[in-house]
């Protein structure tokens, strides 16, 4: 049996580190896109029916997706490195 170790997958599974803190970032963002006012929250509105706040909402997720891409590339990674010869399957 292979085992990969669990510094290559900590980022990827473990409770309150990256994924927690990008979910996080997130719902945050979307509540600054409701249409409520959530300034005396901490939350400065992102203005999503004008081009700027389009952008920048748009933007914003795109670089969530990023650093989602790397995060789920990592235990794939680490298995490819655990398994020479075989690869893991990929979505």
């Amino acid at each position: 049996m292979t085992s990969i170790p669990s510094a290559s997958l900590s980022d990827t599974v473990s409770p309150g580190v990256a994924i927690t803190t990008s979910h996080k970032t997130c719902l945050s963002l979307d509540m600054r896109a409701a249409p409520y006012d959530l300034r005396e929250r901490g939350y400065e509105p992102v203005r999503i029916r004008t081009a700027e706040g389009k952008a920048e909402y748009a933007a914003a997720h795109r670089g969530f997706s990023a650093r989602g891409q790397a995060l789920r590339a990592r235990p794939v990674e680490a298995i490819d490195r655990a398994t020479p010869g075989e690869t893991a399957p990929r979505s």
